[in-house]
């Protein structure tokens, strides 16, 4: 189970107290500061990017002023709840009165932008060209509008 940052925290200050001297002042302000940047560290591998605003409180705000940001690396923001998921799914999206396109419309997002994190995107595209199913549908095409007009 990971750690979480507090116990990381202590673990640092604990490592630094063996090798030097330090009083219960020094020991509670080095905690502090280490648990503030090692908080900041977080925030920006949350937010992929590392955007100064996005790490700032206003998050949500400056994701939609810049739709596209809420797409990140391993994780998608609802511009409308603030959530974070992997993928916003038609059910989602209904909870608000919106389909993916009416969503896309209303935020900007082009039409081809897939609604979902990007790693799994590249995944399930790597996954329909191992299967050939580009392949397959370009013939299934071919095989349907040969029959349309034959």
């Amino acid at each position: 189970m990971a750690k979480s940052l507090l116990e990381m925290s202590t673990e640092i200050i604990a490592a630094q107290a063996k090798h030097k001297t330090m009083g219960p002042d020094e020991m509670a302000e080095s905690l502090r500061t280490i648990f503030q940047t090692l908080q900041e560290i977080h925030q920006l591998g949350q937010n992929g990017e590392g955007e100064e605003e996005a790490a700032s409180g206003d998050s949500l705000a400056y994701l939609r002023r810049n739709p596209l940001k809420s797409i990140q690396r391993n994780q998608i923001v609802c511009l409308e709840s603030g959530k974070a998921y992997k993928l916003l799914s038609n059910r989602h999206l209904a909870l608000y009165s919106l389909t993916p396109r009416e969503y896309k419309k209303k935020w900007g997002i082009p039409m081809t932008t897939p609604l979902s994190a990007r790693t799994l995107t590249n995944r399930r595209r790597k996954l329909a060209k191992d299967l050939g199913m580009g392949k397959q549908l370009a013939e299934w095409r071919a095989q349907r509008k040969q029959q349309a007009t034959g």
